[in-house]
């Protein structure tokens, strides 16, 4: 029989199939499993192989040690083989209706005997009847069921000394196998069990029945091509009906109860581990515990999973039903007589596997950084594995989970993970308007300053000329009046082209600290503000002296602010907010106008572009204040809504300079 360690593990996980669904540490009844880097690792030396993370494992992430080369290799050997199948194998194998067709499959394999587990059942029942009814008897707590040993055994430890110092029926089978046919034999033992692999070295080797099964397809055995064989002797009682619940209470005439000295029976993870909390704690002090990890053998992790639990008992119900019908009383007594005389006592030492308990206050830091600050913030959703997001902290400290396996925490980070992607994404997407409205300007600029080169002297001398020719001819004169209109175009074009060279011009900028609150006010003197408009002037600055370019500045300012005002012909509110955000200055200059469609927003930075009408606006004062801006190392930023139907109407412009960049 193998023995199980750290190299060698019987239950142990396939990493490349995990896929962190915490199910694994759900279902542990004693928390066996370590997360590391998102992936569930069995701790060997505190699992009780129990099967449970086998059984619920989707993935098939969790497996256990297989045996089927080493029973393959032995029955291919010289040395008697001997099969011992436990009587839960009618749960199991449902398709077979005769249970004589099942032992020849068996013994097609290559066994020598194939015995019935079930009559080490009938001797071990006589040997718990004795205490059930003696009321004197100290409490003992059964036990047949490897897994609830090796719980005791570890994790309480003071408990040991009440474990029922008798062999599993399984273990007595192999001593009365031994003794039958010859101490040289193999004894395999065939089950719905995992931990019967390290229960004891009375076996050669183990075999779940999905191992079996496997060895059936892999030998091509089919029932239909066999002769039906009966099971070898000595053949069993009501021990049959071991695998179901209250099987050991039911095999010797017992009925649960809650008396000094009667039988208390538990089934399940939940249910066994809290009956032994109650033993340990004195409630159920004067009972003994009839206890299965599973509920009950016909559940085993060993078993193939399918039939629901009303067929599985049902198929025991009439195996045993079938046997009991038809068991020759006087040999299975002389059987049982005979097979009394063997000493079935053993031991048990403790092995205590428990965690020391961290520090409330370490246990407490876990908690805050998941955001579990107070009671309110406890969800207790279990979505990590553990009951309680305290038992979950607490596993953290101790080295067995990690914070990311809370799922609302989890969540959380996602959301601001995204939220900051969002925000990378938009910064991402404001930088690339930008370079392109550079790259847009940058060239526009070398046009621009080409044709205001080239159109600079013919302007000059139709000025000059016009005025002189005003000079001649003086007011009366018929052309005078013509004369002063291409006179005052010609102005007029020569104010344009002088915006044309200054917007294509990479002026430097000529930084001075001044105070940028007075700068704001002293802007709004130079401004014609109609009685139907007023002016809404904030600011919580907590250093208003800046360096800035004033005369460019002021430029930028007043542009913003005539605009804001030309789009308020029927009155509004135009707002100027000055905001410090760490070492950056905000200025938002608003209107409450008739805003600007979408469509246009984009373009609003384009030369020559504008919205109003013809002869009131070159298309050059937005530029130019983009590039002043950008020459003081900041930005512009647009927001409009021209749609009453979506919300208010108006435009807003945010600028944003660095304090420190100079």
């Amino acid at each position: 029989m193998a023995t199980f360690s750290e190299n060698n593990p019987l239950v142990y996980t396939v990493k490349n199939l995990c896929k962190v669904c915490y199910t694994c540490v759900r279902e542990c009844p004693v928390k066996a499993i370590r997360i590391i880097n998102g992936q569930a690792e069995v701790i060997v030396n505190r699992c009780i192989a129990c099967g449970n993370c086998v059984a619920v494992c989707n993935q098939g992430a969790k497996v256990y040690y297989r045996s089927t080369e080493s029973v393959k290799a032995a029955l291919k050997g010289q040395v008697k083989t001997i099969a011992c199948i436990a009587p839960s194998f009618p749960a199991e194998f449902t398709d077979i209706e005769d249970y004589k067709l099942f032992v020849a499959m068996v013994k097609k394999l290559g066994f020598n005997q194939v015995v019935e587990v079930s009559f080490g059942a009938d001797l071990i029942a006589k040997e718990y009847a004795e205490i059930f009814k003696n009321p004197e008897a100290k409490s003992l707590i059964t036990s047949d069921c490897p897994a609830v040993v090796t719980y005791i055994k570890q994790y309480h430890p003071d408990l040991v000394p009440f474990i029922a110092p008798i062999y599993s029926p399984a273990m007595a089978m192999a001593e009365v196998v031994k003794e039958k046919y010859g101490k040289d034999s193999k004894i395999i033992f065939i089950g719905p069990c995992i931990a019967k692999k390290a229960e004891s070295d009375s076996f050669f080797e183990v075999l779940t029945f999905t191992e079996l099964r496997e060895l059936f397809a892999e030998e091509k055995i089919e029932k239909n091509d066999l002769i039906p064989t009966d099971f070898d002797p000595p053949r069993s009682g009501k021990g049959s009906i071991f695998p179901v619940n209250h099987g050991l209470l039911k095999s010797i005439n017992l009925s649960e109860g809650l008396g000094k000295g009667e039988v208390i029976t538990a089934e399940g993870k939940s249910k066994f581990m809290e009956a032994v909390r109650n033993f340990e704690e004195g409630i159920l002090k004067d009972q003994h515990l009839e206890l299965l990890c599973c509920d009950g053998c016909v559940h085993g992790p060993g078993m193939s999973k399918r039939g629901d639990q009303f067929l599985k008992r049902k198929k025991i119900s009439k195996y045993v039903k079938n046997k009991l019908e038809h068991l020759e009383n006087s040999t299975w007594e002389e059987d049982i007589k005979h097979f009394s005389s063997i000493n079935f006592k053993r031991d048990f030492s403790p092995s205590d596997q428990r965690n020391g308990k961290p520090s409330p206050e370490k246990v407490k830091e876990v908690m805050v950084s998941m955001g579990r600050n107070n009671p309110a913030d406890l969800l207790n959703c279990g979505a990590c594995g553990y009951e309680t997001c305290e038992s979950h902290a607490t596993a953290v400290v101790s080295g067995l989970a990690e914070v990311e396996m809370c799922l609302p925490y989890a969540i959380e980070k996602l959301h601001e993970s995204v939220a900051e992607l969002n925000q990378s994404n938009t910064k991402l997407a404001d930088t690339r308007q930008a370079l392109d409205q550079s790259e847009k300007l940058a060239s526009m600029g070398q046009v621009s300053a080409g044709i205001a080169h080239e159109l600079n002297n013919p302007l000059g001398i139709i000025t000059l000329y016009s005025s002189i020719l005003k000079e001649e001819l003086g007011e009366g004169n018929p052309i005078y009046t013509d004369i002063s209109i291409i006179d005052e175009q010609a102005a007029r074009c020569k104010k344009i082209v002088g915006g044309l060279l200054n917007f294509a011009r990479k002026n430097q900028v000529k930084l001075k600290e001044g105070n940028i609150i007075d700068f704001v006010q002293h802007s709004f003197e130079s401004l014609i503000i109609p009685e139907n408009i007023s002016i809404r002037f904030e600011h919580d600055l907590i250093t208003p002296t800046i360096k800035f370019d004033a005369d460019q500045m002021m430029q930028v300012l007043t542009n913003l602010e005539r605009n804001a005002i030309e789009a308020m012909s029927d009155g509004g509110e135009l707002s100027i907010e000055l905001k410090q955000v760490g070492q950056e200055l905000i200025i938002k200059i608003g209107d409450t106008g008739i805003g600007i469609s979408q469509e246009n927003i984009e373009k609003v930075f384009t030369p020559f572009f504008t919205t109003k009408e013809a002869g009131k606006g070159t298309g050059l004062g937005l530029p130019l204040a983009y590039g002043i801006v950008k020459m003081h190392k900041g930005k512009i930023n647009i927001k409009s809504n021209n749609d009453p139907e979506k919300g208010s109407t108006g435009t807003k412009f945010t600028i944003t300079i660095p304090y420190l960049n100079f």
